[in-house]
């Protein structure tokens, strides 16, 4: 099969993986402190990941400058980007509660809940298309890592949403969308870098690192910490061992 149907395919498995987190939260009544697990877990998988997967690949690739550079570039990009969006009513996105607003609270919330949670999955997507570049094939543990990550982030996401009063056809509307355009930030990052350098494939690889990370804290953190706060610590470092298991078996 050629590469780049891989990494495409990649990313809409990946973004697919938000949609499984929505049906579960539209249909079951998931315990706040069990969603709150869940996202502790994930952001534990996702910090150990864009560790050992993004930042040392970026290190090994481009060296040291090219990855700081890209990096505090990264978190830059999504800390400006989320302020705007927060502005407009999409500052909770990720909660399972009661914090987004409705519709009615706030006539631009809808659509800027959609692009925050465009802006939350492209940079994890590239990553898996950029994975066949600088590593030789599909990173499986950044696969796994997002996979895993995008349940909790989409389960938690669509229950702040259904307590809102959105309607289903926009909670699934919003998650098929973003599946889709994880595909297509996949194979972008292959076919758009193809040829580049080794300090441009660092920069681009560190770039999605920071925005992750930023990502993490601003919108996994506060919901697992809220929640899970006596146990979210230990729960994020079991999720950072498993990818970190799994970094060390492939």
């Amino acid at each position: 099969m050629p590469a780049w149907i891989t990494a495409g395919g990649a990313g809409l498995i990946a973004g697919s993986a938000l949609m499984l987190g929505s049906l579960v939260a539209w249909f079951v009544q998931v315990p706040a402190r069990v969603v709150a697990a869940i996202m502790a877990f994930g952001a534990g998988v996702l910090i150990s990941a864009l560790a050992f997967e993004l930042v040392e690949e970026a290190i090994q690739t481009g060296g040291l400058i090219a990855t700081i550079l890209g990096f505090l570039s990264g978190a830059l990009t999504y800390v400006v980007m989320n302020v705007l969006l927060a502005r407009h009513g999409a500052r909770h996105r990720k909660r399972s509660g009661d914090q987004q607003p409705s519709q009615s609270e706030h006539s631009a919330s809808g659509a800027a809940i959609a692009v925050g949670a465009l802006l939350d999955g492209v940079p994890e997507s590239m990553v898996l298309g950029l994975s066949f570049l600088t590593g030789g094939g599909l990173s499986l543990p950044m696969f796994a890592a997002v996979f895993i990550s995008n349940v909790p982030e989409g389960l938690s996401s669509s229950a702040g949403m259904k307590s809102a009063g959105r309607p289903a056809r926009y909670v699934f509307g919003v998650w098929g969308g973003i599946a889709v355009m994880s595909g297509l930030a996949s194979l972008a990052g292959y076919l758009l870098l193809a040829g580049a350098s080794p300090g441009t494939l660092a920069f681009v690889n560190a770039l999605a690192a920071g925005a992750i990370l930023a990502m993490i804290t601003d919108t996994m953190i506060p919901e697992a910490f809220e929640n899970a706060a006596l146990y979210s610590g230990l729960i994020a470092t079991l999720g950072f061992l498993a990818a970190l298991t799994l970094h060390h078996a492939t």
